[in-house]
């Protein structure tokens, strides 16, 4: 059975330096796992580490039980797809693909059967004899998928390789490739700091912040349940509002509301946070509610984002509403339900515990 496992992986360039820091994870078979997080969290290199471009500073990588940490990047039975399709333009699409089962001295059968088997699977059987340089972006794009489904590997490997293709063929990629590592039993290790991507494409997600596994979970529970501050953060668009809130016991105060908490106030101020999309316009009954004046508001066609500076505070609340809704004038009251409500600590960033945790 195909498996990944990291254990404890360091990697350090010199002091100050660490773009892994103490990462341990399992990625199953037929497992697909997205590490996302920002520019310079260390994704790219943890990718590298396990192909074996480089080496770590301490730590295990295994693949299929055995450790890899004395075993050429040739060696590893890895698949990869980069950011840059990486294809020979002097050579057709059905040389490209073929490429990896030359240099492993494949045999003729062998090479044309998983060349025509992976050519139908993409759909590029009327494209086998043109060269790179007849092809769009998405159809480059697909050659480089093909080239690493031929090896047949223990583990896939991708490098932000929807990057450079325009928003809609993305859009188009990202539903093939969901459905094409779906019928494949490999696990996948998928690099991207686009959250759309990783919370549509993966079975979990490892959200990184500056070579720290933050979590790693399913989307949805990333989503619904942020670990830290940062998570919340990050994931979401819009951004998750986040307000530091001054408390006293089993209350916080925002504005000229009073907010119960989950628990009991271990410290000063604590960090209410709340998706955008969660808030509404609010009812008669609705039992937690807060006023303001709008400010700005964004038609982002699915709806409004509205931005309201709330009484009392010098404190902006964003509201994602339909665009059907409606509201008096420049003011507005707004309602919170409770079970959308995230609590932080105000100093760690850590999530405080709550009942739907």
């Amino acid at each position: 059975m195909a498996t990944l496992s990291l254990k404890n992986l360091h990697k350090s360039f010199g002091r100050g330096n660490i773009p892994v820091n103490d990462l341990s994870l399992d990625v199953d078979e037929g497992e697909f796992l997205t590490l996302l997080g920002p520019s310079g969290c260390g994704k790219s290199t943890i990718l590298r580490l396990i192909a074996g471009l480089d080496q770590p500073t301490r730590g295990e990588i295994r693949i299929g039980g055995k450790p890899m940490e004395r075993v050429p990047p040739g060696d590893r039975n890895i698949a990869m797809v980069f950011q840059s399709y990486a294809l020979y333009p002097h050579m057709t699409v059905r040389e490209n693909i073929a490429s990896g089962l030359k240099l492993r001295k494949a045999s003729q059968a062998t090479i044309r059967e998983r060349v025509t088997s992976a050519a139908a699977l993409l759909g590029l059987n009327s494209l086998l004899d043109r060269k790179p340089a007849n092809l769009s972006g998405g159809q480059r794009q697909r050659v480089a998928l093909g080239r690493a489904l031929v090896r047949n590997p223990d583990v896939f490997l991708g490098d932000e390789p929807l990057s450079n293709l325009d928003a809609l063929l993305r859009e188009q990629v990202r539903a093939e490739l969901k459905q094409l590592f779906a019928q494949r039993q490999a696990p996948v290790v998928y690099v991207t700091h686009d959250q759309t991507e990783a919370m549509t494409l993966s079975s979990r997600v490892a959200v990184l912040y500056e070579g720290h596994l933050q979590q790693l979970d399913p989307p949805e529970r990333i989503y619904a349940y942020p670990a830290n501050r940062f998570v919340a953060s990050f994931i979401g668009s819009p951004q998750m509002n986040l307000l530091t809130l001054p408390c006293q016991g089993p209350m916080a105060q925002l504005g000229r509301t009073a907010i119960p908490l989950p628990d009991r106030a271990i410290s000063p101020q604590v960090v209410l946070g709340i998706r955008p999309e969660q808030i509404g316009l609010a009812q008669p009954d609705s039992p937690l509610t807060v006023a303001g004046e709008v400010f700005l508001v964004e038609n982002l066609g699915m709806g409004n984002l509205i931005s309201v500076k709330l009484d009392g505070e010098a404190t902006t609340l964003r509201a994602l509403l339909p665009p059907e809704a409606r509201w008096e004038g420049d003011r507005v009251t707004l309602a919170l339900p409770a079970n959308s409500l995230h609590w932080f600590h105000a100093d760690t960033g850590e999530r405080l515990p709550d009942s739907r945790h």
